[in-house]
């Protein structure tokens, strides 16, 4: 994690963006690294030329609340996320519907991970009859 980076849940998401638009910090964009069933993203923000950065991991299978409501230019950030990684943004003040980046055919996710597979084995594995 950033050494600057404030952690934040994911229900905390849009109110931690929220505080520091009214002191003037503009928004600089999300930076994604996708771990497979999880992604970390780091929400970037500047004022004075100084970043400021909120941490989140998120995991894939839930849906992420969109922060256009509040800086706009996330939306295009937030697009590229649902094309290049499948996450799912909700509430989207522009929503490109899985089309920002990519066209009809395109692969799925290109820039994402599959979600790995668990699998459950009990321990000790069970006997068989007559071993």
């Amino acid at each position: 994690m950033l050494e600057n980076a404030t952690q934040v849940m994911v229900d905390n998401l849009v109110d931690a963006a929220a505080v520091h638009h009214p002191q003037g910090y503009r928004f600089v964009t999300i930076t994604c690294t996708d771990l497979g069933d999880v992604c970390d993203l780091y929400y970037h923000f500047d004022k004075d030329y100084a970043l400021y950065n909120l941490y989140l991991r998120f995991d894939k299978k839930r849906e992420l609340p969109s922060i256009s409501g509040i800086y706009p230019a996330a939306a295009l950030i937030e697009n590229e996320l649902k094309d290049l990684f499948g996450l799912k943004v909700t509430g989207l003040a522009l929503d490109y519907e899985g089309r920002f980046l990519l066209s009809d055919g395109a692969p799925h996710a290109p820039q994402g991970k599959p979600i790995p597979q668990r699998t459950v084995v009990a321990y000790p594995p069970p006997q068989e009859k007559g071993a």
